[in-house]
């Protein structure tokens, strides 16, 4: 399903409370290095954004309060990613001038190639 900008666009609008109000929070045991506080707690969140699905998760940090604020950083940035619409491109003619530069690089190339001579 893909997400319209207006709709990543209004949730980057909303403040921090708001969007997590819109999010389904998941806390799970994330392995790796930290020692048994890490390894045996569920710290690691991911955070899934209903109305968009899009689905970040943060394991970095010992904290859940700070695993879910990175996560949350991250969810701001992929709804940025996603409300980007790129300007439509208005298609134009090259001037004159350009073409009479590009013609006259041409010529100039061609005129020192055939000067060269060769046996063809």
């Amino acid at each position: 399903m893909a997400v319209s900008p207006a709709e990543a666009r209004r949730a980057l609008a909303l403040s921090d409370a708001a969007l997590l109000l819109e999010c389904t929070e998941d806390f799970f045991i994330a392995s790796g290095p930290g020692g048994q506080h890490r390894n045996k707690t569920e710290t690691a969140v991911r955070l899934t954004h209903r109305p968009t699905n899009v689905v970040v998760t943060a394991t970095e940090r010992r904290s859940q309060l700070q695993n879910r604020g990175e996560a949350l950083d991250r969810l701001k940035a992929q709804l940025k990613k996603l409300s980007y619409v790129a300007p439509r491109r208005r298609p134009t003619k090259p001037t004159k001038g350009s073409q009479t530069r590009r013609l006259d690089g041409k010529r100039k190339q061609s005129d020192k190639k055939r000067a060269r001579g060769g046996q063809w």
